[in-house]
């Protein structure tokens, strides 16, 4: 920056337009290094004094202190304060004299050799000078006070802070030192006259204006110094063509120092702000900047708001929301891939697992419901994970609340809410329960309106709003009594999905969001936790449309395995499924399925126009692997030819006998039915040969489950590894597919693949 500013100056242009350059008249930068390596020992320092120099010893004292002082200078910059270690604050005339000594030995002629070079003796000596003096001078400057202090301070937050960083922040900034931006903004004022008219002007963070972290720095500032200016400039990538704001919301303050002669009254105190975070672009802040009208806040009136937060609105301090609810932070297993799986991956509960609610996309009643987490009965794998892999789950904030009803609200976006039925909750969204059971609904009601998102994205902008903040709102409980008793006259709504990724969803296709989805698994013997669980509340519906799944027990298959073309005397897949959904419209209302029922379907599964054949074969497993968050539980396996052999397999049922089966039995037949075919010289009898025979061949691989062919769990001994095709449902898709990947005998394994990979794990 000086060397920017000196250039500036040599290019200023004389009376005739030629530029000035270097003159003698130009003033020397007060500009200072202290982030230079001290690497010479401090006797080498004191060894610049001369012994016949007055007060020889008590200057080569000041020396050695600031060398100590100077240690940690290319760590903490500075924040170093000399007055902390340097005695009597480098008293003028101790500092004039051996800034003196030091320009001195400077300006000393350094000896040369013959050959033009310096001599090696003197040149660490002057070395050693230069770094004193440069040094000296950035004692000198951050010894002192200024009248203006204006930077952007760096940002740091604390878990990624050097050890002996986080040490003198803990020592001399403790209300700061969650994040180093805070702890400069400190050391800025310190820097700042103390007299009254130091200002300090920062860009630095803005989620310190609400996190709790810095509720104490938040009051002391508001107490004892004048906020003159505020500005929310927000981030984004949209927001600014480099710098911070590309990654966090970023703020623009400006502070003054009260002391002991301010002429303003703490309670008429008025501190302006603009808030330009909805304005995109850089054009359009700065337009807003220019011509916004300015909020004008009183700075007492911050010290009523919830943790000192700092607003340019209005904030209620009176009817928190959190004096009628508990607001609580779920646990994080420390290692998710082992922990937590989607319910269609494994057994249902099984005494393994338990429902696991996280966090939803929208607003809906139920939702959030893919997931189950490895429990053990509270006993198992997940208890002993070490602490170190931050498992709370012994003393997780959560169990207080486990079995009682409330909201989850998604700590992201717009704060999308779902409710809580008491299952055991991920960290990524919040659960809110009330305290009064009575006043769930009312809850309810105030949670999903937009009110409540504008409301804590006033005190809190965070990207992931703080679990602390959803609940530091004003909530006017008889207010939305009254719109709960107008919405909800009968109570809020039983349990019931559509949804098929919900673990609550009733297995029929005719209601479902995806039928065809659901109809294919319903083909293959997939059943839903809600069919088979009957310890679940759902509501009196969902049981209605259980009871009807019944009636479609026919058109299932016995063992999982469904071929696309007819092999061993079944028939396509494509009729068998057809049958299914005709059963399952008609059993609920005879004559309701007609020709354009299925061309409906067609066109929401994106096949408009084709028949349920190209369906299964171009674009079920596609569309599976998409709606089952590429965890698929039915596997399209083929020989890589349109007209080729093809198998919906219900990866459930699909155990060592069942793969055999798969080989042998079914592919067996078709392998028959093409030789039959070369021997006829059928069209194409031979490539579907030969294509049938090579799957055979990978098959067969993954069944004696050689590397890389073999299933490997990594949480397992070597002794647990399963030996061959004989996977644990409870090691989850992710692991139990890699043979069928490698292999490359799953449709559309290659483009475009599942969204699954093993390089990275823990």
């Amino acid at each position: 920056a000086v060397f920017a500013l000196a250039l500036a100056a040599w290019r200023f242009p004389d009376e005739n337009g030629d530029p000035l350059g270097v003159r003698a008249d130009m003033p020397a930068p007060q500009v200072a290094c202290c982030g230079l390596k001290v690497a010479a020992k401090p006797e080498d320092w004191m060894a610049l004094v001369p012994d016949d120099a007055p007060n020889a010893t008590y200057l080569r004292q000041e020396l050695r202190l600031l060398h100590a002082s100077f240690a940690q200078a290319p760590l903490l910059g500075s924040l170093l304060d000399p007055a902390r270690s340097l005695k009597n604050d480098l008293a003028t005339s101790s500092f004039d004299t051996l800034r003196d000594l030091l320009g001195r030995a400077l300006a000393t002629e350094r000896p040369v050799t013959p050959w033009g070079q310096a001599s090696e003796l003197q040149d660490d000596s002057w070395d050693l000078a230069l770094t004193a003096k440069g040094l000296l001078d950035a004692a000198r400057l951050l010894d002192a006070r200024y009248h203006l202090v204006v930077t952007n301070v760096p940002y740091l937050a604390r878990g990624r802070q050097n050890e002996v960083l986080k040490e003198y922040c803990d020592a001399h900034y403790s209300d700061s030192r969650n994040d180093l931006a805070n702890v400069f903004l400190d050391r800025c004022l310190e820097l700042a006259s103390a007299h009254g008219a130091g200002l300090v002007q920062v860009v630095m963070t803005q989620n310190w204006l609400f996190l709790s972290g810095f509720k104490r720095q938040r009051e002391w500032l508001l107490r004892n110094f004048d906020w003159r200016l505020l500005v929310k400039l927000g981030g984004g990538a949209d927001s600014f063509e480099c710098g911070p704001g590309n990654i966090t919301n970023i703020c623009l303050v400006a502070l003054q120092s009260i002391g002991h002669k301010s002429s303003l009254d703490q309670n008429k105190r008025i501190f302006c702000g603009i808030d330009t975070t909805e304005a995109k672009g850089v054009k359009a802040k700065a337009n807003l900047l220019q011509r916004a009208h300015l909020s004008r806040v009183e700075q007492v009136s911050q010290l009523q708001n919830p943790d000192f937060r700092v607003s340019l609105v209005p904030l209620q301090s009176k009817d928190l929301l959190i004096e009628r609810v508990s607001s609580v932070e779920g646990l994080s297993t420390g290692d998710s891939a082992r922990f937590v799986f989607n319910f269609w991956e494994v057994s249902w509960r099984a005494s393994v697992w338990e429902p696991y609610i996280q966090n939803t996309e929208a607003t809906k009643f139920y939702g959030a419901r893919s997931d189950v987490i490895r429990w053990e009965g509270g006993q198992g794998s997940l208890h002993a994970f070490p602490a170190a892999h931050n498992f709370p789950s012994a003393v997780m904030s959560g169990r207080k609340v486990l079995g009682q009803r409330g909201v989850r609200v998604t700590q992201m976006a717009h704060l999308p809410v779902t409710l809580y039925s008491g299952e055991i909750f991920g960290k990524s969204a919040a659960t809110v329960v009330p305290h009064d059971p009575s006043d769930l609904a009312a809850l309810w009601c105030f949670l999903s309106s937009e009110e409540y998102a504008v409301a804590v994205r006033e005190i809190d902008q965070k990207l992931n709003v703080t679990n602390a903040s959803l609940a530091k709102v004003h909530f006017d409980l008889e207010r939305w009594k009254e719109v709960a008793s107008e919405q909800f006259p009968t109570g809020l709504p039983s349990p019931h999905t559509d949804d098929p990724t919900q673990w609550l969803f009733h297995g029929h296709p005719q209601l479902a969001t995806d039928p065809l989805q659901v109809a294919v698994a319903r083909l293959t013997g997939y059943r839903w936790p809600a069919e088979t669980d009957t310890t679940m509340e759902l509501a009196d519906e969902a049981r209605t449309w259980i009871n009807r799944c019944d009636q479609l027990a026919e058109q299932t298959d016995d063992d999982g395995i469904v071929c696309l073309p007819s092999v061993r005397g079944e028939e396509p897949a494509h009729d068998r499924l057809l049958k299914l959904l005709i059963a399952a419209w008609e059993t609920v209302q005879p004559g309701s399925w007609k020709p354009a029922v299925l061309d409906r379907l067609l066109f929401e599964a994106d096949c408009t126009g084709k028949g349920l054949d190209v369906w299964l074969r171009e674009k079920f497993f596609e569309q599976h692997a998409k709606r089952f968050h590429h965890r698929p539980f039915i596997w399209h396996v083929w020989d890589g030819l349109k007209d080729g052999f093809a198998a919906l397999v219900n990866y459930h049922q699909l155990d060592h006998k069942k793969l055999e089966r798969l080989i042998h039995t079914y592919l067996g037949d078709w392998i028959r039915q093409q030789e039959a075919g070369v021997r006829s010289d059928v069209d194409g009898a031979p490539t579907r040969l030969a294509a049938a025979q090579d799957l055979k061949r990978r098959l067969e691989l993954i069944l004696e489950g050689e590397a890389p062919y073999d299933i490997f769990v990594r949480w397992k001994r070597l002794s647990e590894q399963p030996i061959g095709w004989n996977p644990d449902l409870n090691d989850g898709v992710r692991l139990n597919i890699r043979p069928f990947m490698t292999a490359e005998v799953l449709r559309h394994n290659k483009k475009p693949k599942l969204n699954i990979t093993w390089d990275k794990d823990r």
